[in-house]
């Protein structure tokens, strides 16, 4: 079965964002849990949690994806910023649990004034703290891969194997991939042989088991770009070839799709729902 879902807001209370998700008739949704553009100022009230864990149960919404919120950043070269992020991303992921979601996607951070080596090392001393206090959640956290722009760690998988390696390969660590940053990193997927050399290189770096979310993304971006700009699925360099390809490989065909294509109004949505249900064999 089919699963497909989207960025979807939680204007006014976080638990109407599942009542818009089954507006668009969706089965899976990403959400950010709190603005994902400042700096926690509060936390989730009890009853609010409730009633958006009521919702869950009785609709046909699964998994819930949050999504943590871009100020923070993983592989901060500044200590202090390190140490903020640490604080925050813990309790987001203790939030998230709270929800009862499956997974917390994060980008892996920028190391900008330091190394890339250096990035990832702060990445495996951050998320050693956070996994150490962490010990008990259910929630599953998943490092999406990057377009590579600027000092953006994750363009390739070898950091994500890295990462992993470094933490002993902890069960509680997975994946997102992400398929307009990897056109724009250089993996030349809308064609099947790529898409099969992209799975492959996934397995060997990380184990195909470890990916659990799939964020489809349309680009208008050249392949290598290295640029971030997504669009409608099927309207970019991607093209409808390379998604009939991905969304029925069998190493993905079962994974949640969540799209983040542009929009202004769940029109946009439901147009981008409707072509992926068309590629998709099987859907109806």
């Amino acid at each position: 079965m089919l699963k497909l879902g989207c960025q979807v807001s939680i204007a006014g209370k976080i638990y109407e964002a599942v009542e818009r998700t089954t507006r668009l008739g969706c089965n899976t949704m990403q959400i950010f849990a709190r603005n994902p553009r400042q700096w926690r100022k509060s936390s989730l009230g009890e009853e609010d949690i409730k009633i958006f864990k009521e919702k869950v149960k009785v609709s046909n919404i699964n998994p819930i994806v949050v999504h943590i919120p871009y100020t923070l950043n993983l592989a901060a070269a500044k200590d202090s910023f390190h140490k903020i992020t640490i604080r925050e991303f813990t309790q987001d992921l203790l939030e998230a649990d709270r929800l009862g979601v499956e997974y917390l996607v994060t980008h892996m951070g920028s190391y900008k004034g330091s190394t890339e080596e250096k990035g990832l090392l702060k990445i495996v001393k951050a998320l050693k703290k956070i996994l150490s206090a962490t010990k008990d959640v259910k929630t599953m956290l998943l490092l999406e891969n990057t377009s590579g722009s600027g000092s953006w760690l994750g363009y390739k998988f070898s950091h994500h194997k890295f990462i992993l390696d470094e933490l002993k390969r902890p069960q509680n660590l997975g994946l997102c991939l992400d398929t307009a940053h990897c056109f724009a990193a250089g993996y030349n997927i809308d064609n099947p042989e790529g898409v099969d050399a992209l799975v492959a290189e996934i397995d060997e770096c990380v184990g195909i088991e470890r990916l659990k979310v799939i964020h489809l993304n349309d680009t208008q971006e050249k392949l290598a770009s290295l640029k971030d700009r997504h669009c409608d699925i099927g309207k970019g360099n991607i093209g409808k070839k390379g998604f009939r390809s991905i969304v029925n490989h069998p190493a993905l065909r079962d994974l949640p799709f969540i799209l983040e294509t542009p929009k202004d109004s769940d029109e946009d949505d439901i147009r981008n729902i409707n072509v992926v249900r068309e590629l998709y064999d099987g859907a109806l």
